[in-house]
């Protein structure tokens, strides 16, 4: 699928991890090394305070320091998206505000969350952000978090009406993705973007204009090739670099069942990883996630020499 433009965001915007210290600390250090190592690798965009930047355990001040370190090592090399992530809307808009101070330059932002919703409030909470917010808003679809799939139609109405830029996509409803995009093909500046790590390939054939992965903290430069071959048109090369990329991402399967929470063993991985190649000091998680131990560690050690990143 071709799009008559491409939108001012595009291409692969990793969700940047929080490195901390060993004693628990946010290490700036290692967050504008890691900046760089992604900036290197190619990516076309910053998200800061996701998912993956452990968004929930961050104090505001800590949240500052991350937008202030990570904007002054970006220095407009490219658009910094920041997660504005609180349980509701006036919340929402007061760390927004705060966030655009600090370097934004776009602002993504969940359902209402705690909050006991419906879809009527859920599009108010977004028009509502869209008014008092002066740059672009993405909507982060991601249920598994907020326990709400963000309905297609109201989607779709919010993007024609110019409330949103974008949708970051990480709900896993691949029918309900493919009909945003669908739906969506022929507004020029409106983005759509998958969180998946492992079906980037797919989704980018089915006109997606880019991917939020994880993984692209660890292989920046792997999932830019990916995003590379897809514009051109090689489908063929695009599916052989993301099934590598697929190999890579078992790292998230190496820590032991059970000993960290489903949250801390993807991030922990990818921030083990990190710390294998020697981008971040450490593997600390924000507490009470437990950091990935030696054993987990040398599982994923064997995962990045079999992909070359070591």
């Amino acid at each position: 699928m071709s799009h008559a433009s491409t939108p001012r965001f595009h291409g692969v915007v990793p969700p940047v991890v929080t490195p901390r210290t060993a004693d628990g600390a946010v290490d700036t250090a290692s967050l504008e090394k890691l900046i760089k190592h992604l900036l290197e690798g190619g990516v076309s965009g910053l998200f800061i305070l996701g998912s993956s930047g452990e968004v929930p355990y961050l104090t505001n001040e800590e949240r500052d320091v991350i937008m202030r370190t990570v904007a002054g090592v970006n220095a407009g090399a490219v658009p910094l998206i920041a997660g504005a992530c609180e349980q509701t809307t006036p919340r929402v808009i007061e760390e927004g505000r705060r966030l655009i101070e600090l370097g934004a330059d776009a602002i993504v932002a969940t359902s209402q969350f705690y909050a006991i919703s419906d879809a009527a409030e859920t599009e108010t909470h977004f028009r509502s952000l869209h008014a008092a917010l002066d740059v672009p808003l993405f909507a982060y679809d991601v249920p598994v978090r907020t326990h709400y799939k963000l309905p297609l139609p109201m989607l779709v109405q919010l993007a024609q009406d110019g409330v949103l830029a974008g949708v970051k996509d990480s709900s896993g409803d691949d029918v309900s993705f493919r009909q945003l995009l669908l739906a969506t093909k022929d507004l020029p500046d409106f983005a759509v973007f998958t969180g998946h790590e492992v079906v980037v390939d797919g989704a980018l054939l089915g006109g997606a204009h880019g991917a939020v992965p994880g993984l692209g903290n660890v292989d920046p430069a792997g999932y830019a090739a990916l995003y590379s071959a897809a514009q051109s048109g090689d489908y063929a090369e695009a599916a052989r670099i993301q099934d590598r990329l697929a190999n890579l991402f078992n790292i998230v399967y190496a820590p032991t069942p059970g000993r960290v929470s489903p949250g801390a063993a993807g991030l922990g991985a990818f921030k083990t990883a990190l710390m294998l190649m020697g981008v971040i000091e450490t593997n600390v998680m924000s507490a009470p996630m437990l950091a990935l131990n030696e054993a987990e560690t040398a599982v994923i050690r064997t995962v990045l020499e079999h992909n070359g990143l070591l």
